[in-house]
């Protein structure tokens, strides 16, 4: 049973320090060679782990060598476009300048009820409000909306913003990161006033306290229990 329990912790670690080398992408936004790693991956772990009479090498070996693999593909697909396009495949146009293109959908066997729904998804209801519809290599549907149709941004109106800078976590459970504060340009002393202007005494008692992007300090206390509040 110990056995069985080690090389199982082993190609668990194995398997999430290979995946995390592999990238930080979902299932759903990977690549078609990336995803058929991944599954062989998974089976080429799940054998020895299950079969204490394989050798634990004969697991690890196929699955590094399937990381070197990948990592080739990846650094080649980036130096050539001709590898990118046999390897991962070229975004197809769906929708060309409003018109959907038949031929397209033939081709990737995408029928109209599928069309729709994905269009659906992404919040057009209506073809006629669609110039492009883009199939990535990677499966999602990328939309850009006729000029009448798309969202107001701020540079249509003229104005003049600030670049946000991005939130800063500063307290987790009463735990203080002193790092995300330094950051900040901030030091202790400054939290503790900030936690007294909203009559939090402690920073032990802050469930959660960020910075935000536009410089606001901000902070929930932690919820009482029936005891501390049988003590208030």
């Amino acid at each position: 049973m110990l056995i069985v329990f080690t090389r199982a912790l082993i190609l668990y670690a194995l398997v999430v320090v290979v995946m995390r080398m592999m990238g930080k992408r979902q299932i759903a936004e990977m690549q078609p060679f990336e995803l058929v790693i991944t599954i062989m991956i998974a089976d080429l772990a799940a054998t020895p782990m299950e079969n204490t009479g394989i050798p634990l090498i004969n697991g690890i070996i196929p699955i590094v060598t399937l990381l070197s693999v990948q990592v080739i593909i990846s650094y080649i697909s980036l130096k050539f476009e001709t590898v990118r396009e046999v390897v991962c495949g070229r975004p197809s146009i769906i929708i060309d300048k409003g018109s959907i293109v038949e031929s397209e959908l033939r081709r990737l066997r995408i029928n109209m009820n599928d069309l729709l729904e994905q269009l659906r998804s992404k919040n057009y209801p209506n073809i006629s409000d669609i110039e492009f519809a883009i199939l990535e290599t990677n499966g999602q549907f990328s939309i850009i909306p006729k000029a009448e149709k798309r969202g107001i941004i701020v540079e249509d109106l003229g104005l003049m913003v600030q670049p946000e800078d991005l939130p800063v976590t500063l307290i987790i459970d009463g735990k203080l990161i002193y790092k995300n504060l330094i950051s900040s340009g901030h030091d202790k002393q400054w939290i503790l006033d900030e936690l007294q202007r909203k009559n939090i005494s402690m920073i032990e008692d802050v469930f959660f306290a960020f910075l935000s992007s536009e410089g606001i300090f901000y902070a929930q206390e932690k919820e009482k229990t029936s005891l501390e509040e049988d003590n208030l």
